[in-house]
């Protein structure tokens, strides 16, 4: 339930449909469909370790596929020279901003799903899913036009290089299209995992890794009769391979294998609950994009200091994902795990689901610093050799290891809580914590000490840790424990 707004009736496990306005009680439900076993398990009973493990490792995996994809890729770039590094780096900086502002709006999708399926009202889940679609569609076209015509505009708005620029330009323009696609592969991939299935969209993910770590370098440097397309080619591997998974994540619930089923022959448009969606679902938006647009001001700060440095950027984000995207998976599997649980009236169930995400979130991610902090130039070396991008690069690498576990747990209490509903506290924390305290540090300690570029990611930590400490003081408060529908 979004903040601030009335707790509505369905304390308690609610039974059978009930039939919310604009979900007809049959929507989408087809008799004998054999479903699996695996993808209907009752998450609001049994052990709660036991069933966050069961929903979070497919999503953990998911995640990591991900992050072998990127580093592949990141591996590819750097032998075409650190520039390479450097404009992919900027130009995945402006497709996150765009492509986590659209999933803020899946949020919205995910914690409805989760509690109406908590509530038992699986016609009201697949309503919201076919509702969301509407707006996965929207959200595509604009993506597509914002590939075509605003590309250079973006890359030179940040007095990047010409090198950087002519490296990024056509990468980006590519990956616009592939977020139209990715769009709908997310979304039904969310829906999914809210509603108890985690296995279907790591299959799809599976299969959309494989084919990418394939086809990239081919078309990057022109293997066999493959056309030789620089950094564009792994971009066009990405269009390919998404295009691909996300038709089985499609396909899975058009077949109703999983509790939910996608039935389109029955869809009107619900203003109503479109606007639901985006009501629920727009801070989270804006908390994401709060941190891409943090990211690009960085991007500008560091590009001050050379295509090396900038470089060395872009390597941490990239890194920072082998943190982060095992963190998601575990805040996304305890989002929808405390969802069902509130929507089916049990609160304490839904915090001990948060709970036991930290712990496995903390292990996690200890074992990554360790290594980062260890071994940096081995790290910084993987990806290119030349000694002014490793020196740099080994340096950053060590002090945003620091901040490592602060991120991780992070990850897990924004993910977690907009999960059930409560996206505007995340917002407001993020926000408050970007632009009052890690921007304008990053600013001062760059500009206005020794420092220079190294005060960047000191920043980023500092950042981060507040983040965490205001996210903690509201999740101890428990304004988001509230039962029922949303």
């Amino acid at each position: 339930m979004a903040d601030g707004e009335p707790e509505l009736p369905g304390k308690g496990p609610v039974q059978a449909s009930t039939s919310r306005a604009g979900s007809p009680p049959q929507a989408g439900a087809r008799r004998g469909r054999r479903r699996s076993s695996y993808a209907t398990r009752d998450l609001t009973k049994g052990s709660i370790p036991g069933n966050l493990w069961f929903l979070s490792w497919p999503q953990i995996a998911e995640g990591k596929l991900g992050v072998i994809d990127q580093i592949a890729d990141l591996i590819w770039a750097g032998r075409l020279g650190f520039q390479a590094i450097a404009g992919m780096g900027v130009a995945q900086t402006y497709i996150m901003l765009v492509m986590t502002s659209r999933m803020g709006l899946d949020t919205g999708m995910r914690s409805m799903i989760a509690r109406a399926v908590g509530s038992r009202d699986i016609p009201y889940a697949n309503h919201v899913l076919a509702q969301s679609l509407t707006l996965a569609t929207l959200f595509g076209l604009l993506s597509v036009f914002a590939g075509l015509f605003l590309t250079e505009p973006l890359l030179r708005l940040l007095g990047l290089s010409e090198a950087v620029v002519a490296q990024a330009s056509g990468y980006m323009r590519v990956q616009f299209m592939v977020m139209a696609v990715m769009g709908y592969q997310r979304l039904c991939g969310s829906a999914l995992q809210a509603s108890g299935d985690s296995m279907t969209p790591l299959k799809a993910a599976l299969v959309t890794r494989v084919i990418h770590l394939v086809l990239s370098p081919l078309l990057i440097f022109g293997v066999l009769w493959f056309p030789s397309l620089g950094l564009t080619g792994a971009a066009v591997a990405n269009l390919v391979a998404v295009g691909i998974g996300g038709a089985m994540n499609f396909y899975a619930l058009l077949r109703g294998t999983s509790r939910l089923e996608l039935n389109l022959r029955g869809y009107s448009l619900d203003l109503p609950l479109i606007w639901r969606l985006v009501k629920i679902g727009a801070p989270a938006s804006v908390t994401n994009m709060q941190r891409g647009l943090g990211q690009l001001v960085v991007v500008g700060i560091v590009a001050t200091f050379g295509d090396a440095a900038l470089a060395a950027f872009a390597l941490t984000r990239r890194a920072e994902n082998v943190v982060n995207q095992g963190s998601r998976g575990l805040g996304r599997a305890a989002g929808a795990l405390a969802g069902q649980n509130l929507g089916a009236g049990f609160p304490e169930r839904a915090k001990g689901s948060i709970n036991w995400a930290l712990v496995y979130a903390a292990a996690g991610s200890s074992l990554v610093v360790a290594l980062f902090l260890l071994f940096p130039g081995a790290v910084a070396g993987l990806f290119n050799s030349e000694p002014e991008f490793v020196s740099q690069a080994a340096t950053w690498v060590t002090i945003v290891a620091i901040g490592y576990v602060s991120m991780s747990t992070v990850q897990v209490f924004t993910q977690a809580l907009n999960g059930t509903g409560a996206t505007v506290a995340p917002m407001v924390v993020t926000i408050a914590t970007m632009w009052a305290v890690e921007i304008p540090l990053a600013f001062a300690l760059s500009v206005h000490s020794p420092l220079a570029q190294f005060g960047v990611p000191w920043a980023i930590v500092i950042g981060m840790t507040s983040r965490l400490a205001l996210l903690y003081i509201y999740y101890l408060r428990g304004g988001w424990l509230r039962t029922g529908m949303l």
